[in-house]
């Protein structure tokens, strides 16, 4: 730690709140402990839970920094107990719990992936929270198989755009709700079989011409409140429900008999307060069944904009304005 600087900028939450209470500030560089890993970050991903931590809604958990940023790659310039020291000068992209808004990032190494030689550190960075999500919510807790049909909310987010590529990779057929006519072109471009204007038609109704009435076996939804007993009806019998997000609300009213009558399973979950042990093993499968596929370049993010570290309040305003496809970025 003797050749790195003492202080290191930052970007904090200032007080809950819109955008603008995303202000720099010069912080400590942070110390890593056993399993740790201190990164000088490159990259850092903007998600939709920073701007729901940034508003007062979603504490870090303990013992995370307070700072936003769930995603960074970076350069290893220190290392904890238990750490290989070869590891120092190696670039890799991680998942963290928070502090990605920083020139300095602790990442526990277990949750480390290698940067691919040939891949922009952009791309890495944008890869972490969106792949892990996916990943698990779509493959371990909606037990997605090739030839299945899914059904995605907000297939231009960054999440959606992932699920589009991560679905069509393993063999699923992939229909998206977009907001718009040129985001629902878009979500086609990027792969999606099929993509329905959410604000010019019905849904429900689209997903049963496209599949002929018998529905979906799995939906992916990141809006839940009245879009949960929608959703259900695009189901097919012994058909699958995650909710990953509740930005239409977080209550909804369903009929429990259709639910029972047609076998359908409802899940859920948040990534960021799960154990590191749980971390660690997600990382394990991705590293056997997806990066072989990021290093062979068969799957990249798609990227939209990228900010400096400086500008992260706009890169909040773009974010909330939705008129994204992609990925939104910090460059550190």
């Amino acid at each position: 730690m003797a050749k790195l600087p003492e202080l290191m900028t930052a970007i904090e939450i200032s007080t809950p709140g819109g955008p603008e209470v995303l202000i720099a500030s010069h912080r400590p560089l942070p110390v890593p402990r056993a399993g740790e890993v201190l990164l000088k970050v490159a990259y850092a991903g903007v998600n939709r839970p920073d701007v729901i931590q940034r508003k007062g809604l979603y504490p870090a958990p303990p013992g995370a920094s307070d700072l936003p940023g769930l995603e960074v790659s970076g350069t290893v310039v220190a290392v904890g107990d238990d750490v290989d020291p070869t590891v120092i000068g190696s670039r890799y992209c991680a998942l963290v719990s928070g502090g990605g808004y920083a020139e300095y990032c602790l990442a526990r190494m277990d949750v480390c992936l290698p940067v691919p030689a040939g891949m922009e550190m952009v791309e890495a960075a944008a890869l972490p929270e969106t792949l892990f999500t996916v990943w698990h919510n779509v493959f371990e807790r909606g037990f997605a198989a090739p030839g299945e049909v899914i059904l995605i909310h907000g297939g231009t987010s960054g999440i959606g755009t992932m699920a589009i590529k991560l679905g069509k990779l393993f063999g699923l057929t992939v229909i998206v709700t977009c907001g718009s006519d040129d985001k629902c072109a878009a979500a086609i471009k990027i792969g999606a079989d099929h993509a329905i204007n959410y604000n010019s038609s019905d849904f429900v109704e689209g997903v049963k011409a496209i599949t002929n009435g018998e529905g979906v076996h799995l939906v992916l939804d990141m809006v839940a409140g009245g879009y949960v007993s929608r959703n259900l009806q695009c189901l097919r019998e012994d058909g699958r429900h995650v909710t990953i997000a509740v930005q239409g609300g977080m209550t909804a009213e369903i009929n429990m008999a259709y639910v029972m009558s047609r076998r359908l399973m409802l899940t859920g979950s948040t990534l960021r307060p799960r154990t590191a042990e749980f971390k660690a093993l997600l990382a394990q499968e991705i590293s056997a069944t997806v990066w072989p596929m990021v290093c062979d370049g068969a799957l990249r993010p798609e990227m939209d904009k990228i900010f400096p570290l400086a500008e992260a309040a706009a890169a909040h305003t773009y974010m909330e304005s939705g008129a994204h496809v992609g990925k939104i970025m910090l460059a550190v």
